[in-house]
């Protein structure tokens, strides 16, 4: 029986548009707007999506880098929603996240070695030898060469930055990594390397992932359950496999009509999305999606759809199946 590792129950995050002197606050950006799924232990669940539909405010809010506005985030049975400072260290044990630019997220002034130490240094993990060796280990089992230890990251690659953050990650021992587009910023070679390593460490350290992407190919690649949002809102979520063979909302449709096929003897109908991404600040009412749906309807434009389960735990929001 699977364990669940995280549940996430009607979570929203808002930030205040704030304006004048006296920073009155005049509205919000819902950047993730009533979300709810769980994962399960060992599992990598894929949350794909347009830039700003809400997918890495998402992930930084579930591991409490941003404070959620309402809902629910319970991690191994306990609700850290509304976590004190001192419970939040000790989670930082469990949950890291890989951020998307590995340049930018690693300490220019710092060795790698110290880079990777300092996570078991704040929170008071081993002495020093033991420090040392568990950093050569890391450095090892990421792919990287010893002697880095006394190297700055601006003397390493994108794809060896990107090491270094994985390895810094691991560094705690944690059971979840959110992974917040951690090879979009690569070249596609390195990209599968990356790819290809995640895989590897999820095995060897019975690692949880909450995979960040744009890219549908990558996604599909590593995921085991893909969750698609738009406008801070869940489509519709499904096993990867189904997901790709039956896709049922018509933005995930779109989505994967947009994506290459290395066989140029096929041919797939693109769908070609008109207007603009809506403001999360102003979102449209009933259906998010409507404004820019090939198969609106009248309803689409009043009533938001319900959250519906179309079988073979594939789940949609569109009016299309609430018929």
């Amino acid at each position: 029986m699977t364990e669940t590792l995280l549940e996430v129950k009607n979570l929203k995050k808002y930030f205040p548009i704030q304006k004048g002197l006296l920073k009155k606050t005049v509205g919000h950006v819902k950047a993730v707007d009533n979300i709810s799924f769980s994962v399960e232990a060992g599992e990598t669940v894929g949350i794909v999506g347009e830039s700003g539909c809400g997918k890495s405010t998402t992930g930084k809010t579930i591991i409490r880098l941003e404070d959620p506005t309402s809902g629910e985030i319970i991690f191994k049975n306990k609700d850290i929603t509304t976590a004190d400072y001192a419970t939040l260290k000790k989670l930082r044990r469990e949950m890291q996240i890989v951020f998307q630019d590995p340049f930018s997220s690693l300490n220019p002034r710092y060795k790698v070695g110290s880079i990777i130490e300092r996570p078991m240094k704040i929170h008071n993990l081993y002495d020093k030898k033991e420090r040392k060796d568990r950093v050569l280990s890391l450095l090892e089992q990421c792919g990287l060469d010893p002697s880095s230890i006394h190297k700055y990251p601006h003397e390493f690659s994108g794809g060896q930055r990107q090491r270094i953050g994985i390895a810094r990650a691991l560094a705690l021992n944690p059971s979840l990594l959110v992974l917040d587009e951690p090879v979009s910023a690569l070249d596609v070679s390195i990209q599968s390397q990356i790819i290809n390593l995640l895989e590897d460490l999820q095995e060897e350290f019975n690692l949880t992932y909450l995979f960040i992407s744009h890219d549908l190919s990558v996604v599909r690649h590593i995921s085991d359950r893909i969750i698609v949002m738009y406008l801070g809102q869940m489509c519709e979520m499904a096993e990867t496999i189904e997901l790709f063979n039956n896709p049922l909302h018509p933005y995930t449709q779109a989505l994967l009509s947009a994506i290459p096929l290395p066989d140029t003897n096929r041919k797939i109908e693109r769908i070609m999305l008109k207007g603009d991404l809506p403001s999360p600040s102003n979102p449209p009412a009933g259906c998010p999606f409507h404004t820019r749906c090939p198969k609106v309807m009248d309803m689409c434009r009043q009533e938001k759809p319900q959250w519906k389960d179309a079988g073979k735990g594939h789940f949609v929001s569109c009016h299309i199946y609430n018929q």
